[in-house]
C-alpha cells in the first residue's frame, strides 16, 4: 500500500488534467440554463469511473438532475463501500469578486482556484484516483460502488426516490463521503455530526404597485422596512432564536461532552484574522466552535426589494423578499421547524402588509459514533498518512441526503473530508490546496485496507 506515494507522484499532472476537465463543466444545479451541463458532468464521471477500473458505469435520469453510478464487485462475500459525492456546484455570483475565471481552473499559491475545486469535484475526484490506484496495483480489498448526484447544492430532492428505486443496487456496508473539512492541514479530523437545514423564502407585500416615496412615504407601509423589522425580531438581545418551540427538541450536551469538544485545536484570534472581523457574534453562553457544531442558528441568505440599480430612484417598493436558512442540530425535525417558522412569521406580520412563506428545501441533522469500524478505520488511515490521530468534530454545515441514506438504505456514512475552512466554498475564489488533494488520494486506500480488515 505504500506504493501510493509513488503512484501519485508519477501521475499527479494527469490527475489534475482530468479533474480540470470536470471543473470546466459549469454544472450549476440551481440554474435551469445549466441542465445540459449536468448531463455533461454525469457523462464525464461515467467515463472517469470506467477509465479508473469500474466494471460498469451508467448515467441514470431522475425527475431532476442525473445520477452517475459505477461499481466493481470483486467478491460478493466481501464488504462493500459505497462512495457518495456530488457533481453540481453553487452559482458563481457575485462574479466581479472572482480573481480568476470560476470555470477555468488555475494553480496559484499551491492551490486549485475554481468553482467546485473543493466542493465537491476536487474531493470526489480523489476517490476515483485512489480507486484507480487500488485496481491497477491489484490492492482493492473489497467491493466498491460509486454514486455521484447532481442536486446536492439544492437539497437532493430527487435522490431519495432514486435510492428507494435502486435500493438493491446501492446495497453496501458503509457510505464513504468526502464533502467536509479538516481542522487544519496538520490537524486531521473526522466529522461525526452535521447540522440539519430548513431553508425558507418570505415575501412581504405592501401596496399593489411601487409608489413615489415622497408622495406616499410615511403614509403607506414600506414592505422593505417591515421585512427588516420582522427579521430582526427573530432573535433576541442574546442572539437566541425567538420562534416559540424552536429549541424544544435541541440535543443538550453534558458539561463533560462540551469539555471534550473544547480540546479541539482552535485559535479565536486566527479565526477573526482570517475573516477580517474584530469580534465574533452568536448565541450567548456558547463558544464559537459550539455555536457552529451543537447549537442551531438562523441567518438571512439573501434580501432584496425596490430599486438597486445605479443612481437614485425614489421608490416605495410594493414587495420585499428574503431567503432565510436555519441550521438544525440532532433531534430537531426540519419539517417541524419549517412549520414553526411559518406560523410565527405570519403571526408577527402587521395588518399593513401581506406575507407569504415558502419552504424551499431542508434535511435532518446527522450524527455517528466514534467506536464504529468505519470511524476506527478512517482514524487509522489518517494517522498513518498525517502522522497524528484524527480529531472527531461536528460540522456546522449540512448534507441533507446523509440522514436520508440511513433512513432509506439503512447504512451509516463516514464523513472523511479533506477540505479546509479557508477554501471559500460557496463563495467567490473557491480553492483547494494541492496538498489536501494529494493527501486525500494517499489516505483513502488505507481506509479500505483497515475497514475491510476490521470486518473480516
Amino acid at each position: 500500500m505504500d506504493e501510493i506515494k509513488n503512484y501519485i507522484e508519477e501521475n499527479k499532472d494527469r490527475f489534475l488534467d482530468e479533474l480540470f476537465g470536470l471543473i470546466r463543466i459549469p454544472s450549476i444545479s440551481s440554474e435551469s440554463a445549466h441542465k445540459d451541463d449536468m448531463y455533461k458532468a454525469a457523462e464525464y464521471w461515467k467515463q472517469a469511473l470506467l477509465k479508473a477500473g469500474a466494471d460498469k458505469a451508467e448515467v441514470f435520469k431522475t425527475k431532476g438532475n442525473p445520477v452517475t453510478y459505477g461499481e466493481k464487485i470483486i467478491d460478493p462475500k466481501l464488504p462493500t463501500v459505497l462512495v457518495y459525492g456530488h457533481m453540481d456546484v453553487m452559482p458563481v455570483d457575485p462574479i466581479d469578486l472572482w480573481e480568476t475565471k470560476p470555470f477555468d481552473p488555475v494553480i496559484k499559491d499551491g492551490k486549485i482556484w475554481a468553482r467546485g475545486a473543493d466542493d465537491d469535484k476536487g474531493q470526489s475526484f480523489m476517490h476515483a484516483k485512489a480507486f484507480e490506484f487500488m485496481v491497477k496495483k491489484n490492492l482493492l480489498p473489497c467491493n466498491v460502488k460509486f454514486m455521484l448526484e447532481g442536486e446536492e447544492e439544492i437539497g437532493s430532492p430527487s435522490l431519495p426516490a432514486f435510492c428507494k428505486e435502486h435500493k438493491e443496487m446501492l446495497k453496501s456496508d458503509i457510505i464513504l463521503v468526502s464533502d467536509t473539512s479538516m481542522i487544519a492541514q496538520d490537524v486531521p479530523s473526522i466529522t461525526t455530526g452535521l447540522r440539519g437545514l430548513s431553508y425558507m423564502e418570505v415575501e412581504v407585500t405592501g401596496p399593489n404597485a411601487d409608489l413615489h416615496s415622497g408622495i406616499f412615504g410615511g403614509a403607506v407601509a414600506n414592505p422593505a422596512n417591515i421585512l427588516c423589522k420582522m427579521i430582526a425580531s427573530l432573535q433576541d438581545e442574546n442572539n437566541k432564536i425567538t420562534i416559540p418551540g424552536f429549541y424544544d427538541d435541541v440535543e443538550i450536551l453534558s458539561p463533560e461532552e462540551r469539555a471534550e469538544m473544547a480540546k479541539a485545536p482552535f485559535s479565536l484570534e486566527k479565526y477573526k484574522k482570517d475573516l477580517d472581523i474584530k469580534a465574533v457574534h452568536g448565541e450567548e453562553g456558547y463558544s464559537t466552535i459550539e455555536r457552529t457544531g451543537i447549537r442551531p442558528s438562523l441567518d438571512v441568505n439573501g434580501i432584496w426589494s425596490g430599486y438597486t440599480g445605479e443612481g437614485a430612484k425614489t421608490v416605495l417598493p410594493s414587495k420585499a423578499y428574503a431567503k432565510i436558512s436555519m441550521r438544525l442540530v440532532p433531534n430537531q425535525d426540519n419539517e417541524k421547524i419549517s412549520k414553526l417558522f411559518e406560523d410565527y412569521f405570519m403571526s408577527i406580520a402587521p395588518d399593513c402588509v401581506k406575507v407569504k412563506v415558502t419552504a424551499l428545501h431542508g434535511g435532518q441533522a446527522y450524527g455517528t459514533s466514534t467506536n464504529t469500524p468505519a470511524y476506527i478505520a478512517a482514524s487509522k488511515a489518517m494517522e498513518k498518512v498525517f502522522g497524528k490521530k484524527a480529531v472527531p468534530t461536528r460540522s456546522g454545515g449540512s448534507i441533507p441526503i446523509i440522514s436520508e441514506f440511513e433512513r432509506i438504505l439503512g447504512v451509516k456514512s463516514i464523513l472523511m473530508g479533506f477540505g479546509l475552512s479557508s477554501d471559500a466554498i460557496h463563495s467567490p475564489n473557491e480553492n483547494y490546496p494541492l496538498f489536501n488533494f494529494y493527501k486525500g488520494i494517499e489516505t483513502i486506500p488505507y481506509f479500505y485496507k483497515y475497514y475491510t480488515g476490521l470486518l473480516k
